[in-house]
């Protein structure tokens, strides 16, 4: 396994997978979906690029959702991270359970925060836009067990 793997993130498409985000989310090593996934047609046009990673939204409902968890482990590259899709539903403490990230979605809003030496991030909403929110995705670096992230904001030619 290489050093360096890049975890491409999204959340809260919502049925919508826009063209622009399987642009910055292709190269990617695999694919974490932070939930509000809207259709299961998303995760296997997803799975067309890397292999994916997703836990279930609070809007994710429906037989083809109940298969999918709600919080997810993956170690990836030495770094362990933690994905949900509300991050006000975190009951646990990340640093001491020894993540290196947690990954939530959401709000729809991009943010990216250290807490305890835990990198907290949320790629914001690739799906329709909501009031005047940004449309994006994420992009985590994970380098020896180190962890870094960009959120990129797409331009969406539609919708």
């Amino acid at each position: 396994m290489p050093c360096k793997i890049i975890i491409g993130l999204i959340s809260d498409t919502h049925g919508l997978l826009r063209p622009e985000a399987l642009d910055v989310l292709r190269g990617s090593d695999v694919i974490v979906h932070a939930g509000d996934i809207g259709d299961p047609e998303v995760v296997a046009e997803l799975a067309r690029l890397a292999p994916v990673a997703a836990v279930r939204g609070n809007a994710d409902r429906g037989t083809w959702a109940q298969s999918i968890p709600e919080t997810k482990v993956l170690e990836v590259g030495g770094a362990v991270l933690y994905v949900l899709h509300n991050i006000e539903d975190l009951d646990l403490d990340p640093a001491a359970a020894g993540f290196h990230a947690v990954v939530s979605g959401h709000s729809h809003q991009p943010r990216i925060r250290w807490k305890d030496g835990v990198l907290l991030v949320n790629p914001g909403s690739a799906g329709p836009r909501r009031f005047s929110l940004p449309i994006s995705v994420g992009r985590l670096l994970v380098d020896v067990g180190k962890v870094s992230v960009d959120v990129i904001e797409i331009e969406p030619k539609s919708r």
